[in-house]
């Protein structure tokens, strides 16, 4: 990777009156009670668990045959909760633009991508159930299910308004802070955000994506291998269109990216780019992370345990999301230091 000249010690354009910032508007700080309001349905489902209590959770579920490791699961999914609840309060307190740069980005870029992949799938999934008449958004077969059919509305629902309002705040705190950087179109960007060290790593990250998407599009077609027999078994237009939207991902996340350290096509607007490779990146690389934390917790049926091979995908997909968030991190700092 080339080394680009040495930017300035600071890198970022001030806030506009740093030493107290601007105070919300009201429409910020409604998305902001609308952002915590969403988070008490999960929370509360989630603490009631930790708790021993069973709402939602119906008799033989396969939750109920691992209590340690649900609890010690639930706790985490708690604690990535409440984490929007700081991020949205962080966006819309005058402090919140002397925070650094890194202890905002890092996490907002890491909710983006858990949410995302929910916010574009679920719809999808209960459009699908319309057409197909197939029981829709859940992740268990109706004659076994892991958890009542309601649980997923409401908390997928939750998760749906927490990506919109924390993504709307971020946009607006975005731009308040550093709207310089994605001003413009491609064609206008500087031709030193990126090496030829950067262009290899895009494009090792565009091969490597492409075993997992094809992967994901001959399962969609019918293929059955690399599933665990379980899986296999179950697999339907649901989880077909689960899959579809990891496809969509995996393909949007290197193109992106190469678009950007490209420069090309030199027409299309900056900050349209940047958000694509911002949200698909993370939501490769982040969902990556969770199912591969997800595919060494105990399962009651070893048939659905997943094969070595989808527990490698799930493993490249964080590679992926990870290093092109990477090089998105490098563009962002080098265009910052531009000016």
């Amino acid at each position: 990777m080339t080394t680009p000249t040495a930017p300035p010690a600071n890198t970022e354009r001030p806030a506009a009156s740093p030493s107290r910032g601007p105070a919300a508007s009201p429409g910020q700080r409604a998305l902001r009670i609308l952002a915590i309001v969403a988070c008490l349905p999960y929370i509360t489902l989630k603490v009631g668990w930790i708790a021993g209590g069973r709402i939602g959770i119906p008799d033989g579920s396969g939750l109920l045959d691992h209590p340690t490791a649900m609890a010690v699961g639930n706790s985490l999914t708690v604690l990535a909760d409440a984490l929007v609840v700081v991020l949205a309060l962080l966006l819309t307190q005058p402090w919140g633009l002397r925070v650094r740069a890194w202890l905002l980005v890092l996490p907002m870029w890491a909710a983006t991508g858990l949410l995302a992949p929910i916010m574009a799938g679920y719809p999808a999934q209960l459009v699908v159930a319309l057409l197909t008449g197939q029981e829709g958004g859940s992740s268990g077969p109706a004659d076994e299910p892991f958890l009542d059919a309601w649980v997923f509305p409401v908390v997928y629902g939750g998760f749906i308004v927490q990506g919109l309002a924390l993504g709307s705040l971020f946009a607006l705190y975005a731009r308040d802070r550093w709207g310089h950087v994605w001003a413009g179109r491609l064609g206008g960007l500087p031709a030193g955000l990126a090496g030829p060290g950067m262009r290899a790593a895009v494009l090792a990250a565009a091969v490597l994506a492409l075993l997992p998407a094809t992967l994901a599009v001959l399962w969609i077609g019918g293929m059955t291998d690399g599933l665990a027999p379980g899986l296999a078994a179950e697999y339907d237009a649901d989880k077909a269109t689960v899959d579809a939207v990891r496809v969509l991902f995996l393909v949007l996340a290197p193109l992106a990216t190469l678009l950007l350290v490209g420069r090309r096509p030199a027409g299309l607007r900056t900050r349209t780019v940047m958000a694509l490779a911002w949200v698909s990146s993370g939501a490769v690389g982040c969902w990556g992370g969770y199912m591969s934390l997800v595919s060494l917790l105990p399962l009651a049926d070893p048939g659905k345990e997943p094969t070595g091979l989808m527990t490698a995908l799930y493993a490249s997909e964080m590679i992926i999301g990870f290093l092109l968030a990477g090089c998105l991190a490098v563009v962002l700092r080098r265009r910052a230091a531009t000016g």
